[in-house]
């Protein structure tokens, strides 16, 4: 089950009927239960209620009494505060990019899930940084075809200064940038990316825990096009191709790609681009695509190579797999700069972001301490932080006294080289 949660230091604000239902219905959508489930969850925990009663608070036509909050709040997985809060922000979600398998309730349960992790996230954001979201993001480029994709995809990347090379993480490039990334886990590989804005100033995106990094990668980049693109009153299929244009350009400009592989080739080898995949983040698939809209390959020749991958069982998991950084550090360092500034708790904290305390030793560590307060410390405890430093560098050293780590470096290696040479 799927734990909503809230700082405790918000204060409860009763909002009436309306809000109450909607948190119900959030809660519930959150936690992946149905009507009926939560009944019999009820039930097991001695409150008697019916599916319309239950579809009746969730519709605002009455109130539930606080015992009832409050068994609704345990069966949920949140707090019985809950209920109370105002929501502090708008989402506008303006893409959600899935296959047509997943449900529209499995939907509705993804945004109910981001739209509550995004409240956590922003109240913590804000008590920390309380001018967060004032940083203005670049406009959104008017694009209606697929060069001014590119040129979109280079706009923003000049934005926030990534340069020309390879980008070691879209999730840290999106939330150094001033954005949100979020995981969403448990709908296998059917849902790809969801985007929108908070509070119409700061992008937030949406992405499945259960794909591999160059896939996630992609739906990123392939979310930030729907973000920062005004592709006007395009049909669908036509915006999703720009978004695609646009995400292959943000990971690899056409710069690099013709760098990478020649302005024009006749043949484009498999052991090639798995090299570049692992160097750039971009599947091999992708690559094939990015060198045939660069016209850098013949279409006929991107065909050939997409039957060859095919007939290897490499359209579904090609054969290197790509090792990145795309997993969301934010809300992480933000728990933990809260709780080294006493803002929470170590269960709030947890509660926020579980793992967050697991490895967090309450005992300073030798490095941090100087001579004066060693010597205050009982024998006892003195001896074991010198044994603790003792034992964290013994495989540093040979037998022989020697320092190991310089035992790969030649007598030449330790000669400064003139830069005027």
């Amino acid at each position: 089950m799927s734990t909503l949660t809230s700082l405790e230091s918000v204060p409860i604000v009763s909002t009436g009927e309306t809000m109450i239902a909607k948190r119900i219905r959030q809660a519930r959508i959150a936690s992946g239960m149905t009507q009926d489930e939560v009944v019999d969850a009820l039930a097991a925990e001695g409150v008697s209620l019916t599916k319309g009663g239950l579809s009746k608070y969730e519709r605002g036509g009455s109130t539930p009494r606080p015992t009832v909050l409050v068994a609704l709040g345990r069966v949920l997985g949140v707090e019985s505060s809950y209920f109370f809060d105002e929501p502090t922000l708008n989402v506008e979600w303006l893409a959600f990019r899935k296959a047509s398998r997943l449900g529209k309730k499995r939907q509705e349960r993804v945004k109910a899930l981001a739209e509550s992790q995004l409240e956590v996230f922003m109240s913590l954001w804000h008590a920390l940084e309380p001018t967060v979201g004032d940083g203005a993001q670049p406009p959104r480029i008017p694009v209606r075809k697929l060069e001014d994709a590119e040129d979109a995809a280079t706009s923003l990347r000049s934005h926030w200064r990534l340069g020309d090379q390879p980008i070691d993480s879209v999730t840290g490039a999106i939330e150094d940038g001033g954005g949100v990334v979020l995981q969403s886990g448990g709908e296998d590989d059917l849902f790809d990316g969801l985007s929108g804005w908070v509070n119409q100033s700061i992008p937030v995106a949406v992405v499945s825990s259960a794909v591999s990094d160059d896939r996630r990668r992609f739906s990123l980049a392939h979310e930030l096009g729907h973000l920062f693109m005004d592709v006007g009153d395009v049909d669908n299929e036509t915006e999703e191709k720009l978004a695609h244009r646009f995400a292959a350009a943000f990971l690899v400009t056409a710069a690099t790609a013709r760098r990478e592989l020649g302005t024009q080739r006749r043949h484009l080898d498999f052991r090639e681009l798995a090299t570049l995949k692992t160097k750039h983040g971009l599947s091999m698939q992708a690559w094939i695509y990015r060198a045939a809209d660069l016209s850098i390959i013949e279409q006929s020749h991107a065909r050939t190579l997409f039957m060859e991958m095919s007939s290897r069982g490499w359209r579904r998991v090609e054969p290197v797999q790509f090792q990145g950084a795309e997993r969301p550090q934010k809300m992480r360092q933000l728990a933990i700069r809260a709780l080294a500034e006493g803002l929470l708790t170590h269960v709030q904290a947890e509660r926020i972001c579980p793992g967050v305390t697991c490895d967090v030793d309450d005992r300073q560590p030798i490095g941090a301490l100087d001579a004066r307060s060693l010597l205050r410390m009982p024998k006892n405890e003195r001896d074991r932080l010198m044994r603790q430093a003792a034992t964290s560098v013994a495989d540093e050293y040979q037998d022989d006294g020697g320092f190991s780590g310089f035992e790969s470096l030649s007598e030449g290696d330790h000669c400064d080289q003139s830069i005027e040479e």
